[in-house]
């Protein structure tokens, strides 16, 4: 008979769904459809798996990758602004597969004056020009940028042929370079230095027009191998401005000629360091290799002071070498002051170094250093240890950017030397971010070209994490509810996070602050610390010094966790989507042993015996406005009482509840996204109670669901996600009783022109 029972039970249950399609006593015909579940796989949307990369996330057997090595000769002209070049490559094939050519980046290119690419860029008059910018834009003289490339050779001295197109050079080989076989060649070339200020490079000169000095960053200042992988080929992209680098991991060796007075720095060791100081710049420098506590000032503002009265007619050459960096860069001028202090990472010993002008001071004195070794500890508890010698926060205005080892960032005091608190926490935030982009991109390799959000947004997410180390309380920019009004805003001005990044409407909250705010929603409302960290923490660690892909991150994720994301990776990654949860109502129930007018209903219908059915308890609704506050005494039902005299012992029954209120809330989602609903309970005597509700429970309901619970107490409020980690963007709904307000959301949905 029990089973009987369940399977009339199931047979009514299905009957019932299927009558909600008849009228007038005809089923209507719907026509069929693809699966149309937010929780379905993301089959479609991945790659394949290969033995290239695993159905895991981690790499395959057969993974592969390209080694490039440079040998450098560079020099800096203060005079004219220049560099010149000479560079020797040693390109591995690795790949299995033999190459006709190499493709080459010349992101120096993007300022040429006839720079193609800059032909793609639309839009009207900019807010203002300064006369340089004017000229160049509209009076016939743009600035004469991109690279002078004097020659292409072999190592035996004769011409290979290439191609230039645009911030590309293709190098057609003589002969085919196969499968485990090298190539070296040779580039020389010069280019014009632009002024980062003005021009707002990514890296160039700025100009003190007090002293007469300039500080130098320079990157993206040599010829560099494109990458070739078994996702792209080659990695061919122009550069357009937005989209960054993919690069290919190998060793440097680099010369670089300054003036006599220049301080410099950049990736990789210099190796003779001990000559480019002064004997008591060289005692102190040795002093900071062993100062773990605070930081020692190496090269003095006095000192550069002093430099800065007159320029050397003199050179010096500064020697560097990098092992398995993904790139090169430096900083130099006579303008700096050097300090740095010891990091101890795990068994090793780091120097967290400052590089910055006078300009700089007294914000960069007392925070460059420091917040560079905390971000080295933060982020080498959150993925690996820093497996590099050092780390260098350099002071440039209006640039935060990052390359191995050395970061460029802004923060700059009033000529007084006094500054804002926007100022401060502007100048530690973008320090965090660009010294911690060495995890992410310079060691965790993803293609920035082609994916902002793989760099961006997972470094923003462990950036979040690392200011709250440094200073509890922070201001975070990309906690979820700073991500409200984007993603609740115009959709004809929003793309999906995966969009290729030169193609994306609003790059900071596309690559930056969404991915970011959803990491921290996966570790803080969906997986929770210990399943998200240890898998955050996998995939850094599988891919460290390798290429990751998208696929590679979504799979590690879920490999790691043990928890099926596809549904979270869909919604919030390849969608527009916002999140908005809502509270749509609230019933009051009482217990009772007789059959409700719902089970009379089903009994009627499908001509069944109500007999089959005694014994059950019926939770009857209470018919109100209002909910009603009266207590349900249980006491009042026999069968109840009945069953727990037969089968409880009298101590159990003291243990047990003594439910009292049966509710039954109906949450509705207007919103696209699935997200978890988090519940705040406020009962009369101001207690409360938090419940959770796991994103699976809208699989078979999209719009709306219900769920049924008891309490001993009457309850006065609900409130949904009051802790705000969720980003939804309609607060309106969020409450019981309904809260008045209306919503920026609300507001813009009646008027979205303003």
């Amino acid at each position: 008979m029990k089973n009987i029972t369940l399977w009339i039970v199931a047979l009514s249950i299905a009957l019932i769904g299927n009558a909600q399609n008849e009228t007038n006593g005809a089923v209507e015909q719907q026509q069929g459809h693809y699966n149309l579940s937010k929780f379905r796989q993301l089959k479609q949307e991945l790659a394949t798996p290969n033995g290239y990369r695993t159905a895991s996330g981690a790499p395959g057997h057969e993974y592969y990758q390209q080694k490039a090595d440079y040998k450098m000769d560079i020099v800096l002209d203060d005079e004219n602004q220049r560099i010149y070049g000479e560079e020797t490559i040693t390109y591995y094939n690795n790949s299995p597969d033999a190459l006709d050519y190499l493709w080459v980046q010349l992101d120096q290119n993007i300022r040429a004056a006839d720079a193609k690419t800059n032909d793609v860029k639309a839009g009207g008059p900019s807010t203002y020009y300064n006369p340089k910018k004017f000229t160049e834009e509209f009076l016939g003289k743009p600035f004469d940028g991109g690279f002078k490339i004097d020659y292409v050779r072999d190592l035996s001295g004769d011409d290979l042929k290439h191609t230039i197109n645009g911030t590309m050079m293709r190098i057609d080989l003589p002969e085919v370079l196969k499968s485990g076989e090298k190539i070296s060649f040779s580039i020389k070339w010069w280019y014009n230095i632009p002024n980062h200020v003005i021009d707002r490079a990514r890296s160039g000169f700025e100009h003190f027009e007090k002293d007469g000095n300039n500080t130098y960053i320079i990157a993206q200042f040599f010829p560099r191998m494109a990458v070739y992988n078994d996702v792209e080929g080659w990695q061919n992209l122009q550069f357009l401005g937005r989209g960054e680098f993919a690069l290919v991991f190998g060793d440097y060796e680099v010369n670089i000629t300054t003036p006599a007075d220049h301080v410099l720095d950049g990736t990789g060791r210099v190796l003779n360091r001990k000559e480019m100081l002064t004997k008591k710049q060289w005692k102190r420098y040795q002093e900071a290799l062993t100062s773990y506590d605070k930081p020692v000032v190496i090269v003095t503002q006095e000192e550069a002071i002093e430099s800065e009265k007159k320029a050397s007619n003199k050179t010096k050459t500064w020697r560097l070498k990098a092992e398995n960096v993904r790139d090169f860069a430096f900083a130099t001028s006579r303008k700096y002051i050097l300090d740095g202090q010891a990091v101890k990472i795990g068994d090793s010993t780091v120097m967290a170094i400052s590089l910055y002008p006078k300009e700089g001071n007294p914000l960069w004195e007392e925070y460059s250093t420091r917040v560079v070794a905390s971000t080295l500890e933060s982020y080498s508890r959150q993925m690996f240890d820093y497996p590099y010698h050092k780390a260098i926060s350099v002071h440039a205005k209006q640039i935060g950017m990052e390359y191995p080892m050395i970061c460029f960032n802004f923060g700059r005091p009033k000529p007084d030397g006094t500054y804002s608190e926007r100022t401060r926490t502007g100048m530690i935030g973008v320090i965090i971010h660009e010294v911690g982009h060495n995890w992410f991109p310079m060691i965790v390799n993803s293609d920035e070209r082609q994916w902002g959000w793989m760099d961006e947004g997972l470094n923003s997410f462990a950036q979040l994490l690392a200011e709250q180390d440094f200073e509890p309380g922070f201001p975070s920019r990309s906690f979820p509810d700073k991500v409200v009004d984007y993603m609740g805003g115009d959709q004809s001005r929003i793309t999906p996070i995966m969009t290729q990044h030169d193609n994306v409407y609003q790059s900071g909250p596309n690559a930056y602050s969404k991915p970011a705010a959803g990491l921290y929603m996966l570790r803080e409302v969906i997986l929770g610390h210990e399943l998200f960290d240890k898998a955050f923490k996998t995939y850094a660690q599988r891919w460290r010094f390798k290429h990751p892909t998208p696929a590679d991150f979504f799979r590690t994720m879920e490999d790691a966790s043990g928890t099926d994301l596809d549904w979270f990776w869909r919604g919030w990654f390849f969608t527009t989507d916002y999140n908005d949860i809502g509270i749509k109502g609230i019933n009051q129930y009482r217990v009772t042993d007789q059959p409700s007018e719902k089970m009379k209903e089903l009994v009627s219908r499908y001509n069944l015996n109500m007999e089959d059915y005694a014994g059950n308890l019926y939770l009857q609704k209470i018919e109100s406005a209002d909910l009603v506050p009266a207590e349900v005494s249980l006491k009042d039902i026999t069968l109840l009482n009945e069953y727990l005299a037969d089968n409880f012992s009298e101590k159990e029954r003291e243990s047990l509840r003594d439910t009292k209120y049966f509710y039954e809330i109906v949450f509705e989602k207007p919103g696209g996204l699935v997200m978890p609903i988090l519940a705040e309970i406020t009962y009369e005597d101001g207690t409360k109670e938090s419940k959770y509700y796991p994103a699976e429970i809208w699989r078979f309901n999209d719009k709306e669901i219900k769920k049924v619970f008891a309490s001993e107490k009457p309850i006065a409020s609900i409130v949904i996600d009051p802790n705000k980690l969720t980003a939804d963007v309609n607060l309106e709904n969020n409450s019981w009783p309904r809260e008045k307000a209306e919503s920026k959301f609300e507001a813009f949905k009646k008027n979205p022109t303003k």
